[in-house]
């Protein structure tokens, strides 16, 4: 089996799953998946999973990667965004209710979020 994890590569199956935590350190859900440019090859987004229970009620926050930082010591990401910040975030409920081709809705994370692209 091809190695998932070097010094500073990782496989996306390991980063799926991975603990996010808050500005406070508390774990604030985890990474369900990441949206890769495909022309780039850049991560562009990583959506992160909360609330709900067993997969069922989730909700999904499209949250721009670079404001994700890993710490080696929680084992996961650290985001500055807090938890009552992401509670009025851009989010979907189901893969049917986000439409990743409107440029409208990557926009209103983006802006939500401050972050610009050149």
């Amino acid at each position: 089996m091809a190695e998932r994890e070097t010094v500073s590569l990782i496989g996306s199956d390991k980063v799926e799953g991975t603990a996010v935590y808050g500005a406070d350190h508390q774990e604030i859900g985890s990474i369900e998946r990441l949206m890769i440019d495909k022309v780039s090859g850049t991560i562009s987004y990583a959506v992160l999973s909360f609330g709900g229970f067993l997969g069922i009620g989730d909700e999904h926050y499209p949250l721009p990667w670079q404001s994700l930082k890993y710490d080696t010591n929680l084992e996961g990401y650290v985001t500055g965004i807090t938890q009552a910040r992401l509670e009025g975030a851009p989010k979907y409920a189901n893969d049917d209710s986000w439409n990743w081709s409107d440029t409208s809705r990557t926009r209103s994370v983006d802006d939500y979020y401050g972050v610009s692209y050149v």
